[in-house]
């Protein structure tokens, strides 16, 4: 039988953090008495993120995969959503664990939507520490032009807080190209163009110190991975048609609706 929720948790030279986030996830899967999984795909780690992991894994209710090289966050996330089975699946970056407190509500609003995205942009979130104006002026610009370039109506496509649906997982990662940073909003623009529902939800946040992502080394990569995507979207969309019937009634005002100029987000305190 297929667990309630799967929670997948890509890490990357994440000893500081991975054990936590794992621990925290458990307890709170365990309060509600559900049945579960927690999968964490190492992406070739380098420093002691795996061996952090091993008196945590039981290897049937939380596990670790492991890339032999590194292969990029969304190949990892891609890995680990495919490899499980709950009905909800829930992508968690391993700094994440503030986070957790926001899920609930995830749930509840998963009732009527196939993904519900974390966000730190809208109503409701509550970001703990902020990055430096500087940097959110660039986070800013960044996230805009990849709104744009995919018509994606979300205000913020990059948390690492979001939960889908079995049916949407399987569909969106399943079709997915881009195994680099850029990969979230593919995601999406699959989950929409296929006629899924996404909702965003206010979360829990606390930036971390000494991101990683540095906006002018990833420019020129991500542009080039939106041009895949967008075609890649449209080759997904003509291979499902008809996969989804109860669903082609509302398909063309999905499309419609995801087709209209995206509102610019604002700089908000991420």
């Amino acid at each position: 039988m297929a667990p309630w929720m799967s929670v997948v948790i890509p890490a990357y030279n994440e000893e500081m953090t991975v054990a936590g986030t794992v621990s925290a996830a458990r307890a709170w899967l365990q309060e509600r008495g559900a049945s579960y999984e927690i999968v964490v795909v190492d992406n070739a780690s380098t420093d002691r993120t795996v061996e952090v992991l091993k008196p945590l894994l039981d290897g049937d209710r939380v596990r670790l995969l492991r890339n032999e090289v590194n292969r990029g966050k969304g190949y990892s996330v891609r890995r680990g959503m495919l490899d499980t089975t709950g009905e909800l699946r829930l992508m968690c970056d391993a700094d994440c664990l503030p986070s957790l407190a926001s899920l609930g509500e995830m749930v509840d609003l998963i009732e009527d939507a196939d993904v519900v995205i974390g966000s730190r942009n809208v109503a409701g979130s509550r970001v703990d520490k902020t990055q430096p104006l500087r940097r959110r002026l660039a986070s800013w610009n960044f996230l805009n032009l990849c709104r744009l370039a995919m018509s994606e109506p979300s205000r913020d496509i990059f948390c690492g807080f979001k939960l889908f649906r079995s049916e949407v997982a399987d569909a969106a990662f399943g079709h997915q190209s881009i195994e680099g940073w850029a990969f979230d909003i593919e995601i999406l623009a699959l989950a929409r163009r296929l006629g899924f529902t996404v909702r965003e939800a206010g979360i829990v946040w606390n930036d971390r110190e000494g991101s990683r992502l540095a906006m002018h080394r990833v420019l020129i990569p991500v542009i080039r991975e939106l041009v895949q995507a967008r075609r890649n979207v449209r080759r997904a969309v003509k291979a499902e048609r008809g996969r989804f019937p109860r669903r082609d009634r509302d398909r063309a005002l999905t499309a419609d609706a995801a087709d209209a100029t995206p509102e610019p987000a604002r700089p908000s305190g991420n």
